[in-house]
């Protein structure tokens, strides 16, 4: 066949049988029976936007070789999408080159080599082995060009003779356009790589260089922060669920905020925005990347000592101008069986506080926690307490109750965790005003309207990815400045990730001026001498 027909039998393929689910979430909204012109002129449309697309990029002796990568994009797009509900934007990008091969090989599995298989394999043998009549290259662009100014005449007629639909469409119901595969990826990649390339031609901002701990404050604070990984409030049974998921830290004189919202729905959004003075409606990725985080601030007092350690996959840019260590490995990590386990990373710290002779300490511990879907590897053998579970990264393959089983467990052992954080800082209790902070980073789904894991994006994300916890101790020290009692108060109101950086401050006393008291959860709690 002609390479143009080649071009629009390809298109016709990617639009039938790649946007499945795209269709599956148009038809959601619009019923094929109230709305079966509408859906037939989306189809054209789409298959006519591929088409243009194709003949973009497809051109000569590449032709083919583009088709099939086109192929490949699409098949992996379809995968995670149908799988999980997952949707490829700019954010995602991001967070595809966040992570580390640990993540990536727990989302191949036996389906993603079938769903390669049949999406990319097969139809690439095809594509391989056909033959394209042969033209001059003056005739192929001037059909290219024809080809592609009579794709965008059907597209305007398909609008024109369903205005009303598409008024709906464009203006209510935008997030439906991010499930066009492959199309809106490569719009999404050409943002991301748009806006990387921007910030690393941009300087260093500085914040709060005016940062200084007074010396009326001679208590020594040693304040370690726990970055928890996925953990949603409502599966907390500090508060409320019904599963026993913190037993040890029900034990403790803990404050759980069950009313918290997230500044991301992903790591690689979250951390750096919980660590940021800027609230979750003025943070920007990209200008986060060139500014600096309360733990800059800290340093810029000369009177704090601070150190990351991480178990995850890194700080995502936080902690790139302070002390990192890396417990992924079992070089480093001694806790570690089918993973290294996040308890590690407590291993040495002792030494680390005694060899610090003056000044206050800030830890950070960035936990594995509960990220999926390998919920089954976020624990030992011994904290399988909720059964069936879900022992494979296919969550198609369990039931929602295996996956919160599973899911249940991770957090049952994060429960754990933190309980050792506890007693690490009660034995440094007598030297120092000890604190706990825990902030999981994000939510997530776990089977509700049909969704898991998480990343979406924030305007159109579930309940379930939008709402960690947050978990505070305080060291007997610390509680003769602070009244526990009015926290506990501050905890049945809605906060969000954007009171850290301030809390953070209070609790170190920094005195700055960008520090906000409102933005302070223990601000109302703080006794005379503050």
């Amino acid at each position: 066949m002609t390479h143009n027909k080649f071009l629009l039998l390809a298109s016709f393929i990617l639009a039938s049988f790649y946007n499945l689910t795209f269709f599956d979430k148009v038809t959601e909204v619009y019923p094929v029976h109230d709305y079966f012109f509408f859906l037939s002129s989306l189809f054209v449309i789409l298959v006519c936007a591929l088409y243009i697309f194709l003949n973009l990029v497809c051109v000569g002796k590449l032709t083919k070789l583009m088709l099939s990568l086109n192929f490949f994009v699409a098949t992996l797009i379809f995968y995670v999408s149908d799988s999980f509900g997952v949707v490829v934007d700019e954010t995602m990008f991001l967070n595809i080159f966040s992570t580390d091969s640990r993540e990536v090989l727990d989302l191949w599995n036996a389906r993603v080599f079938i769903f390669l298989f049949v999406g990319t394999v097969l139809p690439s043998l095809a594509i391989f082995k056909a033959k394209i009549l042969k033209t001059s290259n003056s005739s192929i662009w001037f059909y290219k060009i024809k080809s592609i100014l009579i794709s965008l005449i059907v597209v305007v007629v398909a609008v024109a003779t369903n205005g009303k639909a598409y008024a709906s469409f464009l203006r209510e119901h935008k997030q439906l356009r991010y499930y066009t595969n492959p199309l809106y990826a490569y719009y999404s990649a050409y943002k991301f790589t748009k806006n990387r390339f921007e910030g690393t031609h941009k300087k260093l901002i500085e914040v709060g260089e005016d940062a200084r701990i007074p010396d009326s404050d001679t208590e020594r604070e040693l304040i370690i922060f726990v970055v928890g990984e996925t953990a949603r409030a409502d599966h907390f049974s500090l508060n409320g669920y019904a599963k026993e998921t913190n037993p040890l830290l029900a034990k403790e004189n803990v404050v759980s905020f069950a009313h918290v919202l997230s500044c991301g729905t992903s790591t690689a959004i979250s951390v750096p925005c919980m660590f940021s003075d800027k609230t979750r409606n003025s943070f920007s990725e990209a200008e986060q990347e060139n500014t600096e985080n309360v733990l800059d601030v800290l340093k810029h007092t000369k009177k704090v000592r601070v150190l990351w350690r991480d178990n995850n996959s890194n700080s995502k840019g936080v902690a790139d101008r302070v002390a990192y260590e890396d417990f992924r490995s079992p070089k480093k990590n001694h806790e570690c069986d089918k993973e290294c386990r996040d308890v590690g990373m407590l291993e040495g710290l002792q030494e680390y506080i005694d060899e610090t002779k003056t000044g206050d300490i800030f830890i950070v511990l960035h936990q594995m926690g509960s990220h999926g879907p390998s919920y089954f590897r976020r624990y030992p053998e011994k904290f399988k307490k909720f059964k069936p579970t879900c022992e494979t990264s296919e969550l198609e393959n369990c039931s929602n109750e295996e996956i919160r089983n599973t899911y249940d467990n991770t957090i049952l052992y994060t429960d754990y965790f933190l309980s050792k954080v506890i007693n690490f800082l009660k034995k440094n209790s007598d030297k120092f005003e000890t604190a706990m902070f825990y902030s999981s980073d994000h939510g997530e789904s776990l089977g509700e309207k049909g969704l898991y894991l998480h990343g979406f994006p924030y305007f159109m994300a579930p309940e379930e990815q939008i709402h960690p916890g947050i978990i505070v101790w305080l060291g007997k020290r610390m509680l003769a400045e602070i009244d526990l009692n009015k926290v506990r108060l501050e905890s049945n109101n809605e906060i969000s990730h954007d009171f850290i950086f301030h809390s953070l401050l209070g609790l170190f006393e920094v005195e700055t001026k960008i520090y906000d008291s409102k933005l302070d959860i223990f601000s109302s709690a703080k006794k005379s001498k503050f």
